[in-house]
């Protein structure tokens, strides 16, 4: 069509908001299992800074864009890649079975991929991934 803007390429993902069923345990588990830095903490929205992105939680449900609607237990809303240097996988690996925490899959070298990675879930069913590049 002749006149028709095209936008702007898209340049970078700015933040990731997960809607949670229990806030403050997956706000623990966030801050308190992974470690990351908290950047914002208010009753319904906590943001953690990683690099130029963040990683928000709020509660699961209607708010002012739309209604979530309910999520299936057991099933995946998202997946979660954080990178760490090479030698910080088999160390997580580590520490979240001294914490308890369900691993997925142990610590795996992807040659395909030229990743080592580490699989487990967070409270509310979602797979995050430690990786490294090699």
């Amino acid at each position: 069509m002749a006149g028709t803007m095209v936008p702007p390429a898209i340049e970078s993902l700015g933040y990731t908001i997960l809607p949670c069923r229990d806030l403050p345990g997956m706000r623990a588990f966030y801050q308190d299992v992974l470690a990351l830095p908290l950047a914002e903490d208010r009753e319904n929205w906590v943001s953690f800074r990683l690099g130029a992105t963040m990683l928000t939680l709020r509660p699961r449900g209607a708010w002012s864009v739309c209604d979530d609607g309910p999520w299936p237990r057991g099933s995946a809303a998202i997946q979660l890649a954080f990178q760490v240097p090479l030698a910080g996988v088999d160390a997580w690996h580590r520490l979240l079975e001294a914490r308890g925490v369900p691993i997925l899959r142990a610590p795996t070298d992807l040659p395909q991929w030229r990743h080592r990675t580490l699989f487990f879930r967070d409270p509310e069913d979602n797979i995050i991934e430690i990786y490294a590049e090699y």
